[in-house]
């Protein structure tokens, strides 16, 4: 466990390491507000600064998911992340950091689904000091390799340990891969002889218990609506009480109502509507939500499954049963509500700890 002064457990040599995900995090944070160029202070000219700016607001012409709302949003969450005291609690838990290692090829087969979705796993070989051969999904619209690009104005040494594979991933010591439940049998099936996380699809829950304020409920919105719902910690499903009055969430969501307004969410709305009402399915609606009530876990997008319970322990055994199944869980005793999108860089995807992984291949590649 890290001390309560972590920063004196970290060795020297990763303080350069840190202070540049530093840098890049505060630079990241600039880009999420939407600021502009603040000077040459930023490490950045202006123009290089503009490049970036442009990359960001073109992204949603390359992938009609990604708007620049959801994109800054992402690049808000990343310099969270990489805030440095944030970064030094998480790393002052690996005291195998010390120890000199010779460095790996690491493949990393990144999603597209929500921006900047596999930059965690990025760091994380960075910082463990590996070399990083970078699969981008088609859908990245270019933000990744832009991302890399700024890291290297702050520490071209670091910079210079990724490389992108535009077609096959090509010779590597280990992978990193993350894709659907379909497209994870292939990379079981491809690189079964590599040492090698393999993600599946996921979904995330939350679990109301009556108690929560206007403002949590409120916040509770970005869980279900940011990114469009895509992502495997979006709410797909939420757990109520038998008396809980939905309305309360009808009203927490409408600050969402514009979300409509965006083709590819509307098409979905509209489809699964007819779907459903083919089907004769009870459904809720507002407008832009789809409400069902449901066993299943994860819904459709524009849609929010719903169940109701009595028995709030019985909840919690069954989602400790899902547990393969769910990446993480909102509510009161658990991620709070509108946090769901922002995790810490300890908070590892499918709970599987890729930086002890990383660690690890020291010893499991053969030099």
């Amino acid at each position: 466990m890290p001390t309560s002064d972590p920063t004196a457990i970290i060795p020297p040599a990763m303080g350069a390491r840190i202070d540049a995900c530093g840098q890049l995090g505060a630079v990241l944070g600039l880009f999420g507000a939407g600021a502009a160029w603040p000077g040459h202070a930023s490490g950045l000219t202006e123009a290089e600064f503009q490049a970036f700016d442009r990359t960001v607001r073109a992204a949603q012409q390359l992938n009609g998911w990604y708007t620049e709302a959801n994109v800054r949003h992402a690049l808000a969450a990343l310099a969270r992340m990489l805030e440095r005291p944030a970064l030094v609690r998480w790393l002052a838990a690996y005291p195998a950091l010390e120890r000199p290692r010779a460095p790996r090829t690491v493949g990393i087969i990144m999603a597209g689904n929500i921006p900047f979705v596999g930059f965690h796993d990025l760091l994380c070989v960075l910082l463990a000091g590996h070399r990083a051969r970078v699969k981008c999904a088609s859908d990245d619209a270019g933000l990744t390799p832009a991302v890399v690009a700024l890291l290297e104005r702050f520490a071209p040494d670091l910079a210079a340990q990724v490389a992108f594979a535009t077609g096959k991933l090509g010779g590597v010591d280990a992978v990193v891969a993350t894709g659907s439940t379909n497209t994870s049998r292939y990379f079981e099936h491809y690189f079964g002889h590599l040492p090698r996380i393999v993600r599946k699809g996921r979904t995330s829950v939350a679990v109301l218990d009556g108690t929560e304020t206007e403002a949590e409920l409120t916040a509770f919105g970005e869980d279900v609506f940011r990114y469009f719902g895509l992502g495997c910690r979006n709410v797909g499903k939420v757990f109520l009480p038998q008396d809980f009055d939905l309305d309360r969430l009808f009203r927490a969501f409408y600050p969402w109502k514009d979300i409509i307004e965006h083709h590819k969410y509307a098409n979905n709305y509209d489809y699964n509507k007819a779907i459903w009402l083919l089907d004769r399915a009870p459904l809720l609606e507002n407008g832009f939500l789809l409400m069902k009530e449901e066993q299943a876990l994860a819904s459709p997008v524009a849609a929010l499954y719903y169940e109701r319970y009595s028995d709030r322990p019985a909840v919690e055994r069954r989602l400790g049963e899902e547990a393969a199944h769910l990446q993480c869980i909102i509510g009161h005793g658990h991620v709070p509500f509108g946090e769901g999108q922002c995790p810490g860089p300890g908070e590892y995807a499918d709970g599987v700890d890729t930086m002890a992984f990383l660690l690890a291949l020291h010893h499991s590649v053969n030099s």
